[in-house]
């Protein structure tokens, strides 16, 4: 047991000590925070998951990359987003616009609500009168009998 604990210690150790960090400087603090902004708002397309900030994705890290060079050139936050988008699509934004090609992806939960909702209260609708209707006044009346028999 001792071994495995070892084991399991030096593998984690190794792990930090195989992670790059990457450093990024910026002259003025405004475009820093603007840059952790950018990089949070942006999704990994390899990912899906995570916002380029937390993926090791090759590609996450050359998104950073871009985004460093963009604020670098002075571009806005504005100018950044629609490069991604246009680059990327839609799906590279955390909180994409509702249009036309996003509808359904906004909308579509509501949508299976009111589909389930509807379909769950169609079946209580019917099953309340399946169990009303199993019994017929002939029956009602036999039993009747036979409990009036039993006394």
């Amino acid at each position: 047991m001792k071994r495995v604990l070892t084991v399991v210690f030096f593998c984690m150790l190794w792990s930090f000590a195989a992670a790059k960090v990457e450093v990024v400087e910026f002259s003025d603090p405004e475009d820093s925070k603007r840059y952790k902004t950018l990089i949070k708002e942006l999704r990994c397309m390899v990912c899906q998951n995570q916002n380029i900030a937390s993926s090791n994705a090759d590609l996450a890290k050359d998104l950073r990359q871009q985004v460093y060079q963009r604020i670098a050139n002075g571009e806005t936050n504005e100018q950044i987003v629609a490069f991604m988008v246009a680059r990327y699509g839609d799906f590279v934004l955390y909180k994409p616009p509702l249009n036309a090609k996003t509808s359904l992806l906004w909308l579509g939960p509501f949508v299976l609500l009111i589909v389930a909702v509807s379909v769950m209260i169609i079946l209580i609708r019917k099953r309340k009168i399946q169990t009303t209707s199993d019994i017929d006044d002939e029956e009602i009346d036999r039993v009747r009998r036979l409990l009036d028999n039993n006394k």
